[in-house]
């Protein structure tokens, strides 16, 4: 089967446009051109780490802080999810378990999956982790939940001094963990998996 690169054609990462070989940008959303982005395992990683710092926070520090009269109460993601499920939600308590504890997870573990078997190699199939890495993509626009809710909450319940919701210190440090994973994500040159499992099965004919 002959590659795009074999046949002198590059494709944009962005608008999936293909040009012949050597053109420097796209001429339909005007990215730069690259057959291979060499410095994406780099970017992936960075990014990989930073999203992964921000995310411990976002776990233990309270994510809302809601004052009824003189009563103040503060809950993380998992203390809002446990009463939630305590006054009769558990439908929606089990919904923010999962887009912000499981889905996160399951991103961070198939990033750095993906950036190690392009690294040392993975008898997984190459359309396998393709298929991986287009799912991560995709479900990164639905990670924020959370955010969104706190949003929504502090704008419609604002009852002078009788009720206050407000977003707590985990708010931001959880929407910059989603924004650094999708970078980590977007970093991730998927071409490199095609590349490698082109390597791993010469040296296995060789062998």
């Amino acid at each position: 089967m002959t590659t795009a690169r074999e046949a002198g054609l590059v494709a944009c990462t962005r608008c999936t446009r293909v040009w012949p070989m050597g053109t420097d940008r796209c001429g339909r959303c005007g990215k730069t051109l690259v057959s291979r982005d060499t410095h994406s395992l780099s970017r992936v990683w960075a990014w990989w780490a930073a999203g992964l710092l921000c995310y411990f926070p976002a776990n233990l520090y309270p994510m809302l802080r809601t004052q009824v009269l003189f009563q103040v109460s503060e809950d993380t993601i998992v203390g809002g999810a446990i009463e939630l499920a305590k006054q009769g939600a558990p439908f929606v308590a089990i919904i923010i378990l999962i887009a912000s504890v499981a889905i996160p997870i399951g991103k961070f573990a198939a990033i750095a999956w993906l950036a190690t078997s392009v690294r040392r190699g993975s008898r997984t199939p190459p359309q396998s982790r393709h298929r991986l890495y287009e799912i991560v993509e995709y479900i990164g626009r639905w990670s924020m939940i959370d955010v969104f809710v706190v949003a929504i909450l502090t704008a419609l319940v604002q009852l002078n001094l009788a009720a206050s919701i407000k977003p707590g210190p985990a708010a931001l440090a959880f929407a910059l963990s989603v924004i650094f994973t999708m970078l980590s994500a977007q970093a991730f040159d998927p071409r490199l998996i095609w590349d490698r499992a082109a390597d791993d099965s010469a040296s296995d004919e060789r062998a």
